[in-house]
């Protein structure tokens, strides 16, 4: 089995150019796509359940708000408002933190599951080992986390401002969001990978990134999109369970409030929303750090110089 998983191996290590690494990232899930959701599903159980909670609470809180505003002025309705807004606020403020939570604890998994597969020249190794190359370097992350909120702040003035100019501040927004995207994923790689401090990952992203810089925004612009499709084509049978409910309660005049269905229906589909959007999270960053190793190689040839001594002692 591990003789197989090593003949399957796919060098991460190698100079590509934007068509190949594309091509790279879809072998990579092909071959990983299953062993990688027993990874997320592992890290996230409790998680997952958590979103099921905050799903609920936003629902419950946003259906009573609805229904207190049509029937307040009827006959006998009671003030139940404040119940309703405490859910409803409850439930925003346990998504904000929540999704902080998943999104560095994914951001991570799947830097982590990248480097783990490199290393071991496969994907024959235990899901533990994922996390045992993290927890050393928890610290780093939060720090790491802690910075990227800062330049997220100043990239969000910057926005602000080509959002205001007409068409062409519109396309140079995109490629300043794409362009972060790629130095944020490539900085993280950087730090875990070669164990270097915070300000120095960003140091030699930055660098990595802007020597390669319409590759980078390329790659992460055609990743994104496809992404958006995949989060559509799975989103699309809760969508349209949701739909159908929903033109059901339109026509028939359905007092949601009334039953535990609506709440259910519109529960589990905000739950799923959530959950494919943080798992399109891990697949972004997988190009990243796909992308890191081959801008990481154009730049030092390591994996080149390896093969050359290999040889070289070969032939003694």
């Amino acid at each position: 089995m591990q003789k197989q998983s090593q003949q399957d191996f796919l060098e991460l290590r190698i100079n590509r150019d934007f068509g190949e690494i594309i091509t790279t990232y879809f072998d990579f899930l092909k071959q990983n796509l299953k062993k990688f959701v027993n990874v997320f599903l592992a890290y996230n159980g409790i998680f997952l359940i958590g979103i099921l909670i905050v799903s609920y609470l936003l629902v419950s809180g946003f259906i009573g708000l609805i229904t207190y505003q049509n029937n307040r002025f009827l006959p006998g309705a009671s003030d139940t408002s404040e119940a309703y807004i405490f859910y409803f606020i409850a439930g925003g403020i346990l998504y904000f933190v929540l999704m902080i939570i998943l999104a560095v604890l994914n951001y991570s998994l799947s830097s982590s599951y990248l480097i783990t597969y490199e290393l071991n020249k496969g994907n024959h190794f235990d899901k533990k080992e994922v996390w045992n190359f993290l927890k050393p370097k928890l610290g780093s992350i939060l720090l790491f986390i802690l910075f990227l909120f800062l330049i997220y702040i100043g990239l969000s003035i910057i926005s602000f401002v080509l959002l205001i100019i007409p068409f062409l501040g519109m396309l140079a927004y995109y490629v300043v969001l794409f362009y972060a995207l790629a130095w944020f994923g490539v900085s993280f790689t950087v730090m875990l990978r070669d164990n270097k401090g915070v300000t120095e990952a960003f140091g030699e992203g930055w660098n990595l990134v802007a020597k390669n810089f319409w590759k980078s925004v390329g790659v992460n612009f055609v990743i994104g999109l496809l992404n958006g499709v995949f989060i559509v084509l799975i989103l699309i049978i809760p969508s349209v369970i949701v739909g159908i409910y929903s033109f059901h309660v339109v026509e028939n005049d359905v007092d949601v409030s009334v039953g535990i269905i609506p709440t259910i229906i519109y529960t589990l589909g905000t739950c799923a929303l959530l959950i494919v959007l943080i798992f399109s999270q891990c697949l972004s960053q997988f190009v990243n750090g796909i992308l890191y190793y081959s801008l990481h190689e154009k730049t030092y040839n390591t994996y080149t110089r390896d093969k050359i001594d290999q040889i070289g002692s070969l032939g003694e």
